[in-house]
């Protein structure tokens, strides 16, 4: 029999080995979910930039149907992003319907902070190689084009573009787990020509948006101002849908909010921007969030066929308009003011 002292030993490397292989095997289960993860979403975002027979502009003749690659972001510019959103009900295979929704998203790296400008979809515009029409048309003639359009009007570049119909809002919305928000006001509207899919009828108060809720709400646009505040309301619905992606929870869930969505979204940002994008904007705050054109500037005015639509008083100053909310100054807080002070710290009491 083996002295003591050698049977302890021998106890103590057989109980050591079980924990090494355990120790392994948890790690070699920990890297292999990490790389399938990652790898998961680098393989889903890389779908998102549909090419030949995939992208929805496989019909719009060359060179407009294929985005020219924006320049190398090195990270420190200002990037400006064209969103995009279409109603494609009864559009024909191969037609890219008009935008319903063009919002400019524009991210200054250095000052980490974000800008909203949504253009009301009448405006009347230079379009590019066509003829003076409204603004909404102008994806149809492809995403280069849409780029450019919006860029002379706000005379900042646009590099990006991101494209989505309803069905990719709505899956994007149920992937997130809906979103709490506050609907101002009862909205109802009804038409026979939509069919009863797309009736609006949402009840005033704060409440859980699905997807379906969600387009309703940020569609309606039967107030007094019409366009105006629905605009308005859906740069506010947007953000939330923002804080919600960024979510701890959400970004758990990544892969698969991707695989839902990607079918519905075109764009030509490359992975790599999408990563710097992604890591600047998760630590970026709202600077300004803005109409186009706005008020002070909008004037009304009448085709050469008698159809309303919204002019410009002067392009010049809209672009002024654009740079001022980019580069105003931070407000700075009262010494006299205080969050026991505030009227919103008081208002409950």
């Amino acid at each position: 029999m083996p002295p003591r002292k050698n049977r302890q030993t021998k106890a103590g490397k057989s109980k050591k080995k079980p924990l090494l292989w355990t120790l392994a095997i948890i790690l070699l289960l920990v890297v292999g979910g990490t790389i399938f993860y990652f790898t998961s979403i680098y393989n889903q975002l890389d779908n998102l930039h549909k090419t030949g027979s995939a992208s929805p502009f496989a019909a719009v003749p060359s060179p407009s149907a294929e985005a020219v690659q924006p320049p190398k972001w090195e990270g420190t510019e200002p990037v400006n992003i064209l969103l995009m959103g279409v109603d494609a009900r009864g559009v024909k295979k191969g037609e890219v319907p008009r935008s319903d929704t063009m919002l400019v998203a524009s991210l200054d790296p250095v000052k980490k902070k974000f800008y909203v400008f949504s253009i009301l979809r009448d405006t009347y515009v230079d379009i590019p190689g066509y003829d003076k029409e409204r603004i909404n048309t102008a994806i149809t003639h492809g995403p280069n084009t849409a780029m450019q359009t919006v860029s002379d009007l706000l005379g900042i570049p646009i590099q990006y573009y991101v494209y989505t119909d309803f069905q990719g809002f709505i899956k994007l919305v149920d992937a997130v787990g809906g979103i709490d928000y506050e609907v101002e006001k009862d909205m109802v509207y009804k038409t026979i020509a939509d069919g009863p899919e797309y009736d609006i009828d949402l009840k005033q108060g704060f409440q859980h948006l699905d997807g379906n809720m969600a387009l309703q709400y940020v569609r309606f646009r039967h107030d007094a101002t019409s366009d105006f505040t629905r605009t308005e309301r859906q740069r506010g619905f947007l953000k939330a849908v923002a804080d919600k992606v960024i979510s701890t929870t959400s970004i758990i869930k990544l892969p698969s909010i991707l695989s839902q969505v990607t079918p519905y979204i075109d764009t030509n940002l490359s992975v790599d921007d999408m990563w710097k994008l992604a890591s600047v904007g998760y630590d970026s705050s709202m600077g300004g969030s803005e109409q186009i054109p706005p008020m002070e500037l909008l004037t009304e005015e009448k085709t050469s066929g008698g159809a309303s639509v919204i002019g410009i008083s002067s392009e010049d100053e809209l672009k002024e308009f654009v740079q001022d909310t980019m580069t105003a100054p931070e407000p700075t807080a009262s010494p006299e003011a205080s969050p026991e002070s505030s009227p919103s710290a008081t208002s409950g009491n």
